[in-house]
């Protein structure tokens, strides 16, 4: 008989994370085999220990190398991958080469999504591992990700995390109790996420992102989170409020506007809000 798919959000009745971790290592066992997305994030890293210890050499992590990906991350990704021991696989993908992805709309992340584990699903089903495995966690569910709907709609895609009932909290805490170096990794995103809606994706524009975060980044201490929004010919810093004081600094603000002057940017600001996710799902697609 054909393994169905649980339903997302269907939490098991358990509330320590002693039981969610045993419930979460059991689904996976049951599994047999299963490749897990891994961006080298807080959770993917999570979800590949967990696969590795309940499926040994069943399981695989395949990092999706793509031009939203910034090359930091994947270095990274390689480095936990290699710490953890468990196979990994470098898998080229483009969305550029998906109109809907280009266009830019609010439902950006839904195609972008589907199109990648379709690729990763496709992948998998030429090396004979049956399951997908998705990093998402409950607290993905209070957010607008459209993504996650593309994900419940392909079968044999799972998010263990997710059906485990684990929080973010929960994710970090298990992390740090099993030693991995991600327990305390600020939350990523793809580069596209800092470009406006509506504003058409190019290779140009998220390269730019790339380097304006690592020119603001070398002027912020290790693990604060701090995004560069693209919006034209601005860009809008977002920084932990705790470093805001530094980089508005008249020397050092000086400094980043002429590096990101370099890179196309006309004007640099600083937001006085600070950094908050998902900051961009606040305005309105320009189109």
């Amino acid at each position: 008989m054909k393994k169905q798919k649980p339903r997302q959000g269907g939490f098991p009745l358990v509330s320590s994370l002693k039981e969610k971790t045993e419930y979460l290592l059991s689904m996976l066992k049951n599994m047999e085999k299963a490749a897990v997305a891994f961006s080298g994030g807080t959770d993917s890293t999570l979800l590949a220990a967990a696969t590795l210890r309940a499926l040994g050499n069943n399981a695989a992590a395949v990092t999706v190398s793509s031009p939203t990906l910034p090359k930091a991350e994947l270095e990274d990704a390689k480095k936990l991958a290699d710490l953890l021991g468990i196979g990994h696989i470098i898998l080229p993908v483009s969305e550029l080469d998906l109109a809907d992805f280009v266009s830019n709309g609010k439902d950006r992340c839904y195609h972008c999504k589907k199109y990648r584990f379709e690729k990763l699903r496709l992948w998998a089903e030429e090396n004979s591992i049956p399951w997908v495995l998705d990093g998402s966690n409950t607290d993905d569910l209070k957010d607008y990700r459209p993504g996650m709907k593309a994900i419940s709609e392909l079968e044999r895609v799972r998010s263990p995390l997710l059906e485990a009932g684990m929080t973010k909290k929960d994710v970090r805490a298990l992390s740090r109790e099993w030693g991995l170096p991600s327990w305390n990794k600020p939350a990523a995103a793809c580069l596209a996420s800092r470009i406006a809606y509506g504003t058409p994706i190019t290779r140009e524009a998220l390269r730019q992102v790339e380097k304006a975060e690592e020119i603001v980044r070398a002027y912020c201490p290790p693990n604060i989170q701090m995004r560069v929004r693209h919006h034209g010919f601005l860009a809008r810093i977002e920084a932990d409020p705790r470093i805001m004081k530094d980089l508005a600094a008249p020397e050092t603000a000086a400094a980043i506007s002429r590096s990101l002057s370099g890179l196309g940017f006309r004007f640099t600001a600083l937001d006085l809000a600070g950094y908050r996710m998902g900051s961009m799902n606040d305005l309105p697609a320009d189109r």
